[in-house]
């Protein structure tokens, strides 16, 4: 796991990343995930909305789940209690992603040393939105 100072490592995520599935993506405007959502996309990130309630949210096709996304995934954000995280890593390890990224308030341990084990780098208790935003 990342330690948390490390701005640069995390910077670097953001600035190489391209591609973000959401996870628990809210068509609720009042929600974070639909919040952090959204300004993913005006950033001009990939987003991929992953929600099995919902067939589209801001104009964006919104999956079902992560092996229902048909393009390679850089980051997957996820906005799930901490508890229900582990099968996302699971998900996210079968896909191929690069980054799990727990947001802020969500934290597994164990799901981010199975991620790490299986070489992807882990953010945890983090909001990228605010960090994105800190580094434009």
């Amino acid at each position: 796991m990342l330690p948390i100072n490390s701005m640069q490592i995390i910077h670097d995520i953001l600035r190489t990343s391209t591609s973000i599935a959401v996870v628990g993506f809210s068509p609720k405007e009042s929600r974070p995930s639909h919040i952090v959502g959204k300004y993913l996309i005006e950033a001009g990130f990939r987003v991929y909305p992953v929600n099995p309630g919902m067939n589209e949210i801001l104009g964006h096709v919104c999956y079902p789940d992560l092996f229902s996304i048909p393009d390679p995934i850089d980051v997957v954000d996820i906005f799930r209690r901490s508890e229900e995280v582990t099968p996302l890593v699971e998900a996210a390890i079968r896909i191929g992603a690069k980054v799990i990224w727990m947001q802020q308030g969500i934290s597994n341990q164990e799901a981010a040393d199975l991620a790490e084990k299986s070489g992807l780098q882990v953010v945890m208790d983090r909001c990228i939105k605010i960090d994105h935003m800190q580094m434009v």
